[in-house]
C-alpha cells in the first residue's frame, strides 16, 4: 500500500509540473514518460480541456463587422499581419467619389497595398496606445467613405457624404479594431472590420 501511495504521489507531482505554465517541449515530452498510462491519460485529457477554455475565451471576445459594399473585386486579408502588432497607421487613396486604395501598418509592417492608383493618397499615425474603436463610413457598390474613431477621442475622415451609411463598433468590452479585409478591384469595393483584445503572439 505504501509503494501504491509513493508511486501515486510522485505521478501527481509529475502532472503537475507538466501542467504548469511556461513549461518548455523538451521538458514536457520528459515528464510524459514518467507518467503511468492512467495519469498519462488525465494529463492530456486536462491539456485538451485547458485549449478548448482558451479558444472559448478568445471566441468570446472576437467580434466581426461587415462587409460592407458590393461584391465585386478579388477577397483580401489582414488576418495574417494582426501577429506583428496593434494598427499603427493607415493609408488610404481617395479621389472625389471613392476609397480608391488602402493600406495599413501592423506594428511596424506595412500590410500589400490593395486597390487602385488614381486619386490623393493621404496618411495618418496612431499614437502610443491609441486604437481604433469605431469604424464609420458610405458605401453602394463600392466603399465612398470611413472614419475612424480612437479611442483618444481622435475623429480621421476619408472620403465622401454619399451613399448609404453604416456605423460598426466591436461588440465586446475594450476590444479593438485588429484588422481588415474585404474585396477590392481598381476601388475598394468592401471592407470588413475585425475586433479584439490586442494579444502580444
Amino acid at each position: 500500500m505504501l509503494v501504491l501511495n509513493l508511486k501515486q504521489r510522485s505521478n501527481n507531482a509529475t502532472l503537475a509540473a507538466l501542467l504548469a505554465p511556461g513549461i518548455s517541449r523538451p521538458r514536457a515530452l520528459s515528464y510524459f514518460r514518467l507518467l503511468s498510462p492512467r495519469m498519462l491519460t488525465i494529463a492530456l485529457l486536462a491539456l485538451v480541456c485547458a485549449s478548448a477554455s482558451a479558444n472559448a475565451i478568445q471566441a468570446r471576445s472576437s467580434s466581426y463587422n461587415g462587409e460592407y459594399g458590393g461584391d465585386g473585386g478579388e477577397r483580401f486579408s489582414h488576418s495574417g499581419y494582426q501577429l506583428e502588432g496593434p494598427i499603427t497607421a493607415i493609408r488610404v487613396r481617395i479621389d472625389n467619389n471613392y476609397i480608391i486604395g488602402l493600406q495599413v501598418r501592423y506594428g511596424k509592417v506595412w500590410s500589400d497595398y490593395v486597390g487602385g492608383t488614381q486619386g490623393d493618397l493621404e496618411e495618418i499615425f496612431l499614437h502610443p496606445g491609441e486604437s481604433v474603436i469605431q469604424v464609420s463610413g458610405k458605401y453602394d457598390y463600392y466603399l465612398r467613405k470611413l472614419v475612424f474613431v480612437t479611442n483618444k477621442g481622435r475623429y480621421l475622415p476619408f472620403g465622401t457624404d454619399i451613399g448609404r451609411s453604416f456605423s460598426a463598433v466591436p461588440l465586446y468590452h475594450n476590444t479593438v479594431l485588429r484588422f481588415v479585409s474585404g474585396r477590392a478591384s481598381t476601388l475598394i469595393n468592401a471592407i470588413g472590420l475585425h475586433w479584439d483584445f490586442y494579444r502580444r503572439y
